[in-house]
């Protein structure tokens, strides 16, 4: 290892967002030093292959919603592997049966899943005024707007699929951002996505094209990637205590090693271990984030006997009152993620409304996923080939109304520590575009103020 004095930066935490700023570091000549807990890189992101299938215990996909995603991917020189046309199609489970989420005019006007009434009253929701509550939550807007059967039916299945999350506990302008500005920016969702499709793209914006990606053979080839080019030297693994001492501005010790910068980019649970210089007012301002805990269950079947699953997956809305959130079909929308004609499912469980999930047992697990299992697949008999179960404590933050004060809070530390930067899933977004984006403008920060230095 190099000698200390010669590291800049300290990075705590090696999955995406750690790794992405690693390697952005790494490009700017700037030196720096990654210290994992785990005994391995890629955080939550870990690719598993058992008996023919290939599966994620953590994330299955990202969306190349921001930039910075896409030329990662570039800078790397590997491609991204696209999800096929069928991850289009979304599946909502209303009174017994799956119906297809509307993806037009003709589809919207036809499905069951909404109501008549909320079709009819969602041709006004061009001439909606804007909310005024900064805070209001994503069930008051949606009902304000649209009513309650988008509530129920699109938005309530779509927060359980990416957040394992509760609607009306979300706050709109930092859960879904993007969604928040429609309505601020242009009075109306409908009318917002209209006039911004009709904006010309730089070169830069053309590249968010919102496409499903993963990797060929799995996400973890991107983290071996990434994990090559930062340099394993770079990296200390199984760091299990690793406090940071603050020795004044610009000044840190992490394990006798000492830093002009920290980024950070654990949990919230984990700060106040982490940083014990840190004021307590603000670290418990921070801690209030609330994590969905959740449990996911991969299911590989070799021969699979149930229905066409063509799409995406499913997703179960809250007043169905069923024992699970949603399902993925990985081997569906990837390559050789099962045998030939098998079938990989990734089943989510738990979640905010039902966070007692995570205590139970694998016999109770089963318990209630088989009759569900072979309920929604119509699956003649339930014998999966390959069945594992993990479980997320701090699976998904929460962005709730704690929030402002949140970020009010990290504000103020990194004022009060120079050199500190607060980073991770605990602000500006929890998917793994978000992760790359909130990387790279940190390195792209610390590169600034390296240049600044000199």
């Amino acid at each position: 290892m190099k000698n200390s004095t010669e590291t800049k930066v300290a990075i705590i935490g090696a999955g995406l967002t750690g790794l992405t700023t690693a390697f952005y570091l790494k490009k700017a000549g700037i030196p720096f030093h990654v210290f994992e807990k785990a005994g391995r890189t890629g955080g939550v992101i870990h690719t598993r292959y058992e008996e023919g299938f290939i599966f994620e215990s953590g994330p299955n996909t990202g969306v190349l919603s921001h930039p910075e995603a896409v030329e990662l991917f570039s800078d790397l020189q590997i491609l991204p592997e696209i999800a096929r046309e069928s991850a289009k199609a979304r599946w909502i489970w209303k009174s017994g049966k799956w119906v297809p989420l509307p993806s037009g005019l003709a589809s919207g006007v036809t499905t069951p899943l909404f109501t008549f009434r909320d079709k009819i009253r969602l041709l006004g929701e061009p001439f909606r005024k804007p909310g005024k509550d900064p805070d209001e939550t994503l069930k008051e807007m949606v009902i304000r707007r649209m009513g309650r059967s988008f509530l129920d039916y699109a938005v309530d299945p779509f927060i359980l699929g990416i957040y394992s999350g509760d609607p009306d506990k979300l706050v709109t302008r930092y859960a879904l951002p993007k969604l928040y500005r429609l309505e601020q920016d242009y009075g109306s969702f409908i009318l917002g996505t209209v006039k911004k499709a009709r904006i010309p793209k730089t070169e830069v914006e053309k590249k968010v094209t919102r496409e499903i990606f993963s990797v060929k053979g799995g996400l973890e080839n991107l983290i071996d990637t990434l994990t090559e080019a930062v340099g394993n030297e770079n990296i200390t693994l199984n760091c299990e205590k690793t406090d940071v001492e603050y020795k004044g501005e610009n000044r840190f010790s992490v394990r006798g090693m000492f830093f002009s910068h920290v980024v950070s980019t654990t949990p919230a649970p984990v700060l106040a271990e982490l940083f014990p210089f840190l004021p307590l007012t603000q670290l418990r301002t921070i801690g209030k984030l609330e994590y969905a805990k959740v449990v996911q269950v991969s299911l590989g079947f070799r021969k699979w006997a149930g229905i066409a699953n063509n799409a995406f997956g499913g997703l179960v809305p809250s007043l169905e009152n069923r024992g699970i959130l949603g399902i993925l079909f990985p081997s569906t929308f990837l390559s050789d993620r099962a045998p030939v004609g098998g079938a990989l499912l990734s089943v989510f469980m738990g979640g905010v409304r039902k966070p007692e999930m995570i205590e139970a047992s694998d016999e109770k697990i089963i318990s209630i996923l088989e009759p569900e299992l072979k309920e929604m697949m119509q699956l003649p008999d339930f014998s999966p080939d390959l069945l594992r179960i993990f479980r997320y404590q701090h699976a998904i933050p929460q962005y709730g109304k704690e929030s402002q004060a949140k970020l009010e809070a990290i504000e103020t530390l990194e004022r009060d520590y120079p050199g500190l930067i607060l980073a991770g899933n605990i602000r500006d977004g929890i998917g793994m575009a978000d992760r790359i984006r909130q990387g790279k403008i940190t390195a792209d920060k610390l590169e600034t103020r390296h240049a600044a230095s000199q």
